[in-house]
């Protein structure tokens, strides 16, 4: 926990833990954002991709489905996250 003060009084806020994520790219160039460590049913971790936002995937198809996505391929959907409030941890698949 910190403290901040705002005003005259303090405020105890909790530390946003980091969100391990995995950005891939779709053959045809869309990003999607996999999120390993936030389940989302029988074997499905959340994703994010700018269309649609949140949903489900199953990681290993993904995975198999993508490539490894660039800087430059994920740069606007790291903002998107982080404007939503995501504390990312860019990991790669291994």
């Amino acid at each position: 926990m910190t403290e901040k003060l705002i005003g005259q009084r303090c405020v105890k806020k909790e530390i946003n833990p980091s969100d391990r994520v995995i950005f891939r790219t779709w053959p045809k160039g869309d990003v999607i954002a996999l999120f390993p460590d936030i389940e989302a049913g029988l074997f499905s971790c959340s994703s994010y991709m700018h269309v649609g936002q949140h949903g489900a995937a199953d990681y290993r198809y993904v995975v198999e489905r993508t490539k490894q996505a660039t800087i430059a391929e994920y740069a606007d959907l790291a903002v998107e996250l982080t404007k939503i409030g995501y504390n990312l941890r860019m990991v790669r698949h291994r």
